[in-house]
């Protein structure tokens, strides 16, 4: 019989996989494999809540693939070693996979194409559009989101998602090592792994939160977020899917409450601008994009950021999104985006701290995102914030989370402090801290007016 693997990577699904159709389609019988990568599992930012979710995406991924007549083979090692093996193994005579952009997998791949004699076919399975699909007039790479999102619009045609493959047939004998546990890698897991949890997701916000996105993301205290980040990351869910059902709830909608959807899409779209980025300026994974802001001075004191760590800055709001990271491996949009701007514009931390510590922890740590996002935040990056323009973590608080429900749930030691207080905690006295009990949380660690002029005088002076 003829025979093919399938190599699951991040498209871990069975939904609009098309690879996996496509490899089905031209083959008598396929091997899904998933190969743990010690490459991969025993780098210092691979965390445990990220483990944890992958474990339970397999274990669901086994199950679906069972109920088809198939099952997952699961190996460990170097794929350039694992694979030869496998295809002696099978006798497969091509390899199918979901493509890769961040710079391990494109090297990865790289390599066991050469190490491989069969035929090779991957599949965008991952992003809305590759990163090689779209290009300025002159043929150069958007750098700058507007005109990106601009051009992704009008010329992007998006194929439809396809449904998931009837029967899946496995050569018999095929040897694979037990699944592991999810459990002993993060057992406070509050977003769970798999297919079927990623729809149940997807549907609840396609019900609710994505007409009010627009609003509703921006507040910390309020779950208006998708929380579908994990498994766009895993490919549990086809960005693909989630794409033509949003579009499918904004065209039933009057054009007057089309913004939340639109701003749905536009994130998904973001999505596909970092990887582009990171793809074509891999340099940018372990510096500044802007490559002349790698002489920024940073200050780098290793019991700021521990404190920045643990959520004992001082800053409500930055402490509770601090301490929301350690107690559910995830954090909101805003959040990140506040304490990230703490960490390098009041406590003169480098970016690249931050960025490790949120891919340690993060269950839906994704480079090309994360990257993105603090170097936005830091300024150093591709259409970042100017460096002038710096949060001030106060009166985020006051924006973002007014009556204080997101400290108040994060910050326990605030809980009685009432909402005029509770982003600036110093302001009460000490009989009010006693009578409130908000006794045992610490005064902020720096003053952020005097921190603002050092961030400005460190970046002005990288910049001359």
């Amino acid at each position: 019989m003829s025979t093919a693997i399938y190599w699951f990577r991040r498209a871990l699904r069975l939904d609009d996989n098309h690879g996996l159709l496509e490899a089905l389609s031209h083959f008598e019988q396929v091997v899904p494999v998933f190969i743990l990568d010690p490459a991969i599992l025993t780098r210092p930012d691979t965390g445990k809540a990220r483990v944890r979710f992958l474990f339970e995406g397999l274990s669901a991924l086994d199950a679906d693939l069972r109920t088809l007549g198939g099952r997952l083979i699961l190996r460990h090692g170097d794929p350039t070693a694992v694979l030869p093996e496998l295809i002696k193994e099978c006798g497969a005579t091509a390899l199918f996979h979901a493509r890769e952009h961040e710079p391990y997998g494109v090297l990865r791949d790289e390599a066991v194409r050469a190490a491989l004699e069969i035929e090779i076919i991957s599949h965008e399975d991952h992003l809305l559009i590759s990163p090689d699909q779209i290009f300025t007039k002159t043929g150069g790479v958007y750098t700058v989101f507007s005109p990106y999102k601009k051009n992704w619009l009008e010329q992007t045609t998006i194929p439809p998602a396809l449904p998931a493959p009837e029967r899946v047939r496995v050569p018999e004998g095929i040897f694979s090592e037990p699944l592991p546990l999810p459990e002993a890698h993060w057992p406070q897991a509050t977003v769970f792994g798999g297919e079927h949890e990623a729809r149940k997701l997807l549907d609840t916000f396609l019900e609710s939160g994505a007409r009010v996105y627009d609003t509703g993301r921006e507040l910390p205290g309020v779950e208006g977020t998708s929380r579908l980040s994990a498994h766009l990351r895993f490919g549990m869910l086809s960005v693909r899917r989630f794409y033509h059902a949003l579009r499918e709830v904004r065209a039933a909608l009057p054009a007057t409450q089309r913004n939340g959807v639109s701003t749905v899409i536009s994130e998904l779209i973001w999505r596909d601008f970092y990887a582009q980025v990171l793809f074509h300026f891999p340099h940018a994974a372990t510096g500044s994009f802007k490559r002349e802001l790698d002489t920024i001075p940073w200050q780098n004191d290793p019991e700021l950021f521990e404190s920045w760590k643990a959520g004992r800055t001082g800053y409500p709001i930055v402490d509770a999104a601090m301490r929301q990271l350690q107690g559910e491996g995830w954090m909101h949009n805003r959040a990140r985006m506040i304490v990230a701007s703490f960490l390098t514009k009041d406590l003169l931390i480098d970016w690249r701290w931050g960025e490790s510590y949120f891919m340690e922890m993060l269950v839906d740590g994704d480079m090309a995102a994360n990257n993105g996002g603090w170097q936005w935040a830091a300024s150093t990056g591709t259409d970042a914030q100017p460096y002038f323009r710096i949060f001030n973590p106060t009166s985020q608080g006051e924006k973002f989370d007014p009556d204080g429900a997101y400290v108040r749930r994060w910050v326990p030691e605030l809980a009685r402090v009432p909402a005029k207080a509770i982003h600036a905690p110093w302001t009460l006295s000490p009989a009010e801290r006693s009578y409130l009990g908000a006794d045992a949380y610490p005064a902020p660690v720096v003053e952020h007016s005097v921190q603002r002029e050092k961030a400005l005088a460190l970046y002005k002076a990288a910049r001359e």
